[in-house]
């Protein structure tokens, strides 16, 4: 179950908060004024959302360093668009 709270208990009760994220290994989503403000979590609920990008970016990184080959925007995004829709 998603644990939402006012973003004004991220000031008053942080212990509260941070303890909820690092047991339960789940994000807290904070409000304001109703509306979604910000997401806390652990830096391992982090790392595991974006380690996989970065080893990515970084094989993306080597491959471009070993060719003279470059594409606009408009070339990767037609080529993705392609790849998606067939």
């Amino acid at each position: 179950m998603l644990n939402i709270r006012p973003v004004s208990d991220l000031r008053n009760k942080f212990p509260e908060i941070e303890e909820t994220v690092l047991k339960s290994g789940e994000p807290v989503f904070l409000t304001k004024n109703g509306y979604g403000s910000m997401v806390v979590m652990s830096l391992e609920q982090y790392s595991a959302l974006t380690d996989g990008i970065e080893l990515a970016l970084d094989e993306a990184d080597r491959a471009a360093a070993m060719t003279e080959t470059r594409y606009s925007a408009g070339e990767v995004f037609a080529r993705v668009r392609k790849s998606i829709h067939g």
